[in-house]
């Protein structure tokens, strides 16, 4: 492996060339990880907006991922596999920089995909293994750069009077800003960016584009999984919320008493306010709050995401992955089903249930309230952004992911994340994987297939061979699997 050094603001870093096929050592991609893009988030900045880092003289080894944020373990872990905690609140607000080396030794700057990884703003971290760009920057000829923003408690709870305020969409603004400032010195072009994410990085990176203070460093946008049926929190419940996790603390609302709980206490309490059944996270973006200033439909309707192309789309399945394991639901009747759903969708449940209910005639109420939250929370939303944005003239692709692994013995289908391996050609990082099984050759094919598409979309704006969407167009929806 040979060092590489590259210039930021903050100071000098050293990377990496590596191989991207595990065991094969090459230098087609130079690898910058950990780079500190804000202070560590710990003492008084702690619930504090991210701040700069006050650099380092000489040159900072950057060969390996910095810390997650402090958090629990995922939910979803029965679905994607287990992760060994490796959370840190010391030096937790990293960035990793994927390039592919022409680009580093000074030919053309490439096109920069800003990728934020999901996990319900409760969990997660860019570092892992599961969202290692490298293969996607050889495979694209286009930078890859992954993240850490703070999430659950430390990300967002709301406590406005004390600073607190969707801090984990500031970390991510702060990021946005620090590929403007560096990005060029790893050989990458701060003029064509693209926003992308997964699940609660969809939300994300569509927040960051139709935010007026982070829109006009967002060239394009990719959106995969985003649960944009799940409105921003309403600031009156995101209070009540912060209220009741205080109680839980036994403090008041007072940042130097927040500040000084060991923060495993604060994850404690969090994890207690979990809703049983619920897909939405108990902390999560609060409308009128940084980053949040308008929810979507109304961002749309002001016109906040024209000009810049578009691609989007769901797994087939996607709801699977949050009750196909919670006994809650699969003991469901169909009384129950539509108590439940009456709360979400009012005088909707009982015709959205119906409906659903003929379109899988043999399916138990726990599968029909499965798949209505599939529509509810993933893909409604998701065809009505892409039938505005084609509406307006605007480039959109929409697609499907359809695979789903042979031996599926959880019924989970094509599920919420089941793309991730497949666009990361990360297959290795998820041992004994339920949503993944052991994919084929003819798998992998798959899945280089949806890479390149998505390479193409971040570096040119437009895909071959995929004609774009047009509104209430089924048939221009690509699936694949």
């Amino acid at each position: 492996m040979t060092g590489r050094i590259a210039d930021t603001i903050h100071g000098k870093v050293n990377g990496v060339e590596r191989g991207v096929e595990p065991g094969v050592e090459q230098s087609g991609v130079v690898s910058f990880r950990g780079i500190p893009y804000a202070a560590s988030p710990v003492g008084g900045l702690r619930f504090a907006p991210p701040q700069p880092h006050p650099g380092w003289a000489g040159v900072r080894e950057a060969t390996r991922p910095g810390p997650a944020v402090p958090q629990a373990a995922s939910r979803l872990e029965r679905v994607m596999g287990p992760r060994v905690p490796d959370w840190n609140e010391d030096g937790c607000l990293t960035v990793n920089v994927h390039t592919p080396r022409p680009a580093f030794e000074g030919g053309p700057p490439r096109p920069v995909l800003i990728w934020w990884h999901g996990g319900g703003f409760t969990s997660g971290s860019g570092g892992w293994d599961w969202y290692d760009g490298a293969r996607l920057a050889e495979l694209g000829d286009l930078v890859v750069v992954t993240a850490n923003y703070r999430v659950g408690p430390l990300g967002y709870l709301y406590l406005p009077e004390i600073g607190a305020a969707n801090l984990g969409a500031q970390d991510q603004a702060a990021v946005l800003q620090w590929v403007q400032d560096n990005i060029a010195s790893f050989g990458g072009d701060p003029r064509t960016v693209t926003v992308g994410g997964q699940s609660a990085g969809a939300f994300s990176a569509l927040s960051l584009a139709l935010d007026p203070h982070t829109a006009g460093l967002v060239t394009r946008v990719l959106l995969e999984s985003g649960p944009f049926g799940l409105p921003p929190q309403d600031p009156g419940d995101a209070a009540e919320t912060a209220a009741a996790y205080l109680r839980l603390l036994d403090i008041p609302a007072d940042a130097n008493a927040l500040r000084a709980l060991p923060v495993e206490q604060l994850l404690s309490a969090y994890g207690r306010l979990a809703r049983p059944g619920q897909v939405a996270p108990p902390m999560y973006p609060v409308l009128g709050g940084p980053g949040m200033p308008r929810a979507w439909p109304q961002a749309l309707a002001d016109g906040a995401l024209e000009g810049k192309a578009l691609l989007m789309g769901t797994t087939r399945d996607e709801a699977t992955a949050f009750f196909a394991f919670d006994p809650n639901v699969q003991g469901l009747t169909t009384a129950r089903a539509l108590d439940l759903l009456t709360g979400q969708l009012g005088e909707r449940a009982h015709d959205v249930y119906r409906q659903h209910a003929a379109r899988l005639p043999h399916a138990t109420p726990a599968q029909v309230f499965t798949a209505i939250q599939t529509d509810e929370l993933f893909r409604t939303d998701t065809l009505r952004i892409a039938d505005h944005h084609a509406a307006g003239a605007n480039t959109a692709y929409v697609y499907q992911f359809d695979y789903q692994p042979a031996e599926d013995e959880h019924a989970l289908g094509a599920t919420h994340c089941g793309e991730l391996p497949f666009l990361f050609n990360a297959y290795d990082a998820y041992p004994n994987s339920p949503m993944l099984g052991v994919p084929t050759a003819a798998d992998r094919v798959l899945g280089r297939t949806f890479a390149t598409a998505v390479a193409e979309f971040v570096t040119t704006g437009s895909v071959r061979d995929w004609l774009p969407y047009a509104p209430a167009t089924d048939t221009r929806i690509r699936h694949f699997g």
